[in-house]
């Protein structure tokens, strides 16, 4: 604001003070600022380095208090209403204190596993005092523990079936079904070759050697076999997390490539994985495997489906947003917020504030989060607070737009941003809805994962096994569930399992029954 000459004081000492208060408030400023450009180099050279963007609570707070003592807008957030996000009666419980993390001092070993008690006793020379010439008496024990590891060890199961027989009659006993018939293989084993696999990354050649170790010859090929079995056997439970998943009321999906060999071909190509994650009231996560990454494959899948899709900016999608198609998009601020890091090395002055406001949604997210607001209660935070800070960055990013060249990176952040923003603003209606697509982020990750390690499926065949198998591995770990238990305990339930029962057997409602293989 422009100083009028005329009401400045005549006075020269009371002149001086309000220089020196000016440059004082100019320091402050100056220092103010250049923390802010600290922070931000900061931030950008996490960007580089890091491999997943995602801001900490602490780089969130920096990031906050420093655009908030830098900008007048900022200043008044607290008055338009930013002070919500310190807590309000209205949004769920008034003060819940994030539970403090316990620091020093060993932690008590796993309760679950078996104790075995071994006394050190001393000599019996060492029993008698010499001072006043007793016995000593037991008078208490130290006790301290330690992990040992057994390795792991295989066992043969002999089934004897027992024949009994008259002069006109031959009875014998059956025997349970298998898993695999007339196959060496029992379900814990099947179990630990599948976890090995899809959960811990380890390609079968791997196994093979392994396997050696213990004298026993396994083939690669004979391990690919039982599981492209055990892929068939477990497809109706399969079929039937697939509807679950179609029942959802939102479903998050993406897409990964995998290499297959292919020997039509002298080089592998290119396949796809798709995870589609469910809602929180059907907590499924299923894969699907097509050969390319054509709109095909989830049009497919998602055949019949009427909700919310959560996914990124793939023109595929495109289709399924049409009135007759019954999907409704939902935009994923991760990838939004992926453009403007990209663009931060180039752009930090203009890109700054559009993280910043990201950064500031973010926050009531995990407001909400740390506050275990419901759906309704959530939605309300995000109307009274989250919207305010949408329309600003809208605002934003309309004056900016043609102030960037349109090809540039922060051309392309801003394009991206208004391009989607209907989408990207769609959780602002439903408190069901999250802000970003990072479950199904987090499913893809661990393909990536185990990319790294079995580098390739054998065939489309071998993609199928692995997106159904995959899918139980994922659900189980969604629901809480330790996959060997589950797949040791279903492989050799299913065989015989009634249909009409089949749901039993999903991981979120799974409960372990004791089978000989686990005796």
């Amino acid at each position: 604001m422009p100083i009028d000459p005329n009401s400045l004081p005549r006075d020269a000492e009371t002149l001086r003070k309000i220089v020196v208060d000016l440059a004082e408030q100019l320091d402050r400023s100056l220092a103010e600022q250049n923390k802010y450009q600290s922070l931000l180099r900061e931030l950008l050279e996490a960007q580089r380095n890091r491999k997943s963007e995602q801001l900490s609570k602490e780089q969130l707070a920096l990031f906050e208090a420093a655009w908030q003592a830098r900008s007048a807008e900022g200043q008044s957030a607290a008055a338009e209403g930013d002070d919500d996000l310190d807590g309000d009666a209205g949004t769920g419980p008034a003060s819940k204190e994030t539970p403090s993390r316990k620091r020093g001092g060993r932690q008590p070993l796993a309760r679950h596993l078996k104790r075995e008690r071994i006394v050190h006793d001393l000599a019996e020379a060492e029993k008698h005092c010499a001072g006043c010439g007793k016995d000593l008496r037991l008078s208490a024990e130290e006790t301290s523990e330690r992990y040992e590891y057994i390795p792991a060890s295989m066992k043969v199961i002999q089934d004897v079936c027992l024949k009994y027989a008259c002069d006109c009659t031959v009875r014998t006993a059956t025997k349970p079904p298998q898993p695999i018939e007339k196959s060496t293989a029992g379900a814990s084993l099947l179990a630990q070759v599948i976890v090995a696999k899809w959960a811990d990354h380890q390609p079968l050649h791997r196994q093979e050697k392994m396997f050696e170790r213990h004298g026993i010859d396994i083939s690669r090929k004979t391990m690919g076999g039982w599981m492209a079995q055990c892929a068939e056997l477990l497809d109706p439970l399969y079929q039937l997390m697939k509807k679950e998943l179609l029942s959802s009321k939102v479903i998050g999906t993406d897409d990964t490539s995998v290499k297959v060999l292919d020997r039509k071909l002298p080089f592998a190509r290119i396949g796809r994985i798709w995870p589609y994650v469910g809602d929180a009231h059907h907590p499924v996560i299923v894969y699907d495997y097509t050969p390319t990454r054509s709109r095909a494959g989830p049009a497919k899948f998602l055949e019949g489906y009427k909700g919310y899709l959560q996914a990124d900016a793939y023109s595929v999608y495109d289709a399924f947003f049409k009135s007759e198609r019954g999907m409704t998009e939902v935009g994923c601020w991760m990838h939004a917020r992926r453009y403007f890091f990209k663009a931060l090395e180039s752009d930090e002055p203009q890109m700054g504030p559009a993280l910043h406001l990201i950064a500031r949604l973010y926050a009531v997210e995990e407001r909400a989060k740390t506050l275990s607001l419901s759906a309704e209660q959530r939605l309300a935070l995000r109307q009274r607070v989250s919207a305010r800070l949408v329309g600003k960055l809208h605002q934003y990013l309309l004056e900016l737009r043609p102030q960037v060249l349109p090809k540039s990176p922060s051309g392309a952040a801003v394009r991206y941003a208004l391009n989607q923003w209907e989408a990207l603003t769609r959780f602002l209606e439903d408190g069901e809805l999250e802000i970003d697509n990072g479950a199904t982020e987090r499913a893809n990750r661990d393909i990536a994962l185990g990319r790294g390690n079995w580098t390739f499926f054998g065939s489309d065949a071998g993609g199928k096994t692995a997106a159904v198998l995959r899918s139980f591995i994922a659900s189980c770990k969604r629901s809480g569930v330790e996959p060997f238990a589950w797949f040791r305990d279903v492989l050799s339930r299913i065989p015989a399992h009634s249909i009409a029962r089949l749901s039993e057997l999903l991981p979120y409602n799974w409960k372990p029954t004791t089978t000989p293989a686990q005796a």
